[in-house]
C-alpha cells in the first residue's frame, strides 16, 4: 500500500465525501419511514414515499456507505500506526459498525414498508431516526480529538 501513501489526502477527502453522503441517507430514510406509517391510509402518497424509500437507499446509501468503507480501509492500510495511537480509533471503529447494522436495519424496512407489512408506529421510527446522530457525535469527536 505505500504505492497509495502519495494519495492520502485525496483518499481522505473522498472518505468525508462519502460519510456526508452516507449519513444524509441515514437521518432522511427513517424520517421517511415515518411519513410513510403516519400516513399509511393516503395510497398515492405512500406510493411516492415507496419510491423515495428505496432509490435513497439503493442509489444514494449503498454507493455512499461503499465508498465511506473502502476509503476509511485504504486509509487504515496506509497508516497502520493509527491503531496505536490510543482507543479513539477502536471507539470510532465501533460506532462506525453500529452504523453499519443500521444502515442495513434501514434496508430491512424498505423491503417491509414496501410489501405494506410493517407493524411498527411513527413514534418507533422517530425514536430510530436519533440512532445516526448519537454514533455521529461520537465519531467525530473520536476522529476530530482522539481524546481517548
Amino acid at each position: 500500500m505505500d504505492f497509495l501513501s502519495g494519495y492520502y489526502l485525496w483518499i481522505k477527502a473522498l472518505h468525508v465525501i462519502g460519510v456526508v453522503s452516507w449519513m444524509a441517507m441515514l437521518f432522511y430514510l427513517p424520517r421517511l419511514f415515518v411519513y410513510h406509517i403516519e400516513n399509511i391510509q393516503n395510497q398515492g402518497y405512500i406510493g411516492v414515499v415507496k419510491i423515495q424509500e428505496r432509490k435513497l437507499y439503493v442509489f444514494i446509501g449503498q454507493p455512499a456507505m461503499a465508498l465511506t468503507l473502502i476509503t476509511g480501509i485504504l486509509m487504515v492500510f496506509i497508516q497502520p500506526q493509527l491503531f496505536s495511537t490510543g482507543a479513539w480509533l477502536h471507539v470510532k471503529l465501533l460506532f462506525v459498525a453500529i452504523l453499519l447494522i443500521f444502515h442495513f436495519i434501514c434496508g430491512y424496512y424498505v423491503r417491509v414498508l414496501c410489501n405494506d407489512k410493517c407493524n411498527r408506529s411513527g413514534k418507533f421510527f422517530r425514536i430510530f431516526n436519533e440512532v445516526p446522530t448519537i454514533c455521529l457525535i461520537v465519531i467525530v469527536v473520536c476522529a476530530v480529538t482522539k481524546v481517548f
